[in-house]
């Protein structure tokens, strides 16, 4: 029997055409994956079959209930974990939980059996704010509260993006426990590890389902686009002997926690130096006081020959950075944004008028110079950010998980660019969750409760912790971590 069924489902967008006769089938009690690149319609089909946006054409049912019909019905049936945070994150652990339970017109009592094994990890953390959780809680958090109703069939859009390697699998194996228990898992993700623990997989693409089968079918027939060449690393521009991020002994506390415990390491200009740890390792704070944003409580820094400490102002000014929640104005059109950053910087008219044009074709981006950043899709905005990130040529920029939730050819071209930055003379500092990135790096430190635990080449690494790629060595060291709070 099928759990979800869909036929010919069509669904625009003004001219836009987002599914175009979508049709499939997932069996009951089935992990079904349903892949794709950024922009292919996934989450379009996700709240068409959730019922929270109604299709143009053709038909869908879920548990054997029509998605227009029979809506009610089916919403008392379903768990969504949508892509964006799903949680009040002014509300605590256990408040979220009980807010969805009410929604469901059920309580956490009732529920707890089916979130036992799940909810029963961050229960002792039931009255911190979501807000200040790690990446990994909030997504045990998140779906703890689509599953207190007890649905029999589970809709997950890209649930582990920003998650550290070892929460990732943690929650996958979480998953595999579901199954046990017979209810549908439909899940969409960018990481080919977690393709391949789906029993059968859909690529979507431009709104087109163009096949389904089983991952290693599916990766294999489309590996231009899932497994795309591995960048050489040697296009990386030659790093130079002069040391533009210098810290000593830094350290970051609140209150009693040690969020940075006394770490040291310097950072070589042209260097593409990778910044690797679990959530709540301390990386985002470390970055936080490098890029000027937050004072350490004691150590020593100095980035592009600023003191941390006293010339945090003039970092801001010589730095690039960008964040892993986007950090452009989707209100305003690729142009704008481009003329808006430039200005912020100190650059005046003409060279941003120069400067934008070449952006423009580098990107190959000239048709969509005055199309609305909230418009284009997930990777392209990616690369523009961090074009707008070095448009005024800073010393080092700074990105905190720039790829995120990212399919694999756009990350390859996102690399690209970084290389050709780094060929430039700017330095590199990245934090990333992709371990095939951490390949891509000059040197890697891997940050376990507040302290860099190693530091070193990847090959480095590999060879010194015994371990075939740095997935598996950042897994072997994550793992001892102390830490619980975080």
């Amino acid at each position: 029997m099928n759990a979800i069924e869909v036929h010919n489902v069509t669904k625009h967008y003004g001219q836009v055409t987002a599914l175009d006769e979508v049709t499939f089938a997932v069996g009951k009690g089935e992990v079904f994956g349903l892949i794709g690149p950024d922009g292919a319609g996934k989450t379009t089909l996700y709240r068409i079959l959730c019922t929270l946006l109604l299709p143009q054409s053709g038909t869908a049912t879920v548990d054997g209930y029509d998605v227009v019909t029979q809506m009610s019905e089916i919403r008392r049936r379903v768990g969504y974990m949508p892509g964006k945070f799903s949680l009040y994150e002014d509300l605590t652990v256990e408040e979220n939980l009980r807010f969805f339970a009410t929604l469901f017109g059920t309580t956490v009592e009732e529920g707890y059996d089916s979130i036992r094994a799940i909810y029963g990890q961050i229960e002792r953390f039931k009255d911190r704010k979501a807000g200040a959780l790690s990446g990994g809680m909030k997504q045990k958090l998140a779906l703890s509260c689509a599953l207190v109703h007890q649905p029999s069939v589970l809709f997950l859009d890209e649930p582990t993006t920003g998650v550290d390697p070892v929460s990732r699998k943690e929650l996958w194996d979480m998953l595999g426990a579901l199954k046990g228990r017979d209810i549908t898992i439909v899940a969409s993700t960018p990481y080919l590890d977690e393709v391949r623990r789906c029993e059968r997989v859909a690529f979507l693409d431009h709104g087109q389902v163009r096949g389904v089968g089983s991952p290693d079918e599916i990766l294999t027939r489309f590996a231009d686009i899932f497994n795309p060449p591995g960048l050489d690393h040697q296009q990386g521009g030659e790093v130079r002997d002069e040391n533009v991020i210098e810290v000593e002994h830094l350290v970051k506390a609140f209150g009693s926690f040690h969020a940075v415990d006394d770490i040291s390491f310097t950072v070589k200009r042209g260097e593409i130096f990778g910044f690797l740890g679990a959530n709540g390792a301390g990386k985002t704070t470390a970055m936080h006081m490098l890029t000027g944003l937050n004072q350490p409580t004691s150590g020593t820094g100095r980035v592009v020959g600023y003191d941390i400490r006293t010339e945090h102002e003039q970092i801001k000014r010589h730095i690039g950075y960008m964040s892993q929640r986007f950090s452009l104005y989707e209100d305003l059109t690729v142009s704008e944004n481009i003329r808006l950053f430039g200005g912020i910087y100190g650059m005046d008219d003409r060279e941003i008028a120069r400067k934008t044009d070449e952006l423009l074709e580098r990107l190959r981006f000239g048709e969509h110079k005055h199309t609305l950043v909230a418009s284009l899709p997930l990777g392209w905005k990616q690369k523009l950010a961090f074009s707008v990130s070095i448009f005024h040529e800073p010393g080092v920029v700074f990105l905190d998980e720039p790829t995120g939730g990212v399919d694999p050819a756009t990350r390859r071209q996102f690399w690209e660019l970084i290389y050709d930055a780094a060929s430039r003379g700017i330095t590199v500092f990245v934090t990333t969750h992709y371990m095939d990135e951490a390949e891509y790096c000059d040197r890697i430190s891997i940050m376990v409760d507040g302290k860099i635990k190693a530091i070193g080449t990847p090959d480095e690494l590999k060879h010194k912790y015994n371990q075939p790629d740095m997935d598996h060595v950042f897994t072997y060291l994550a793992r001892q971590a102390t830490r619980s709070s975080d």
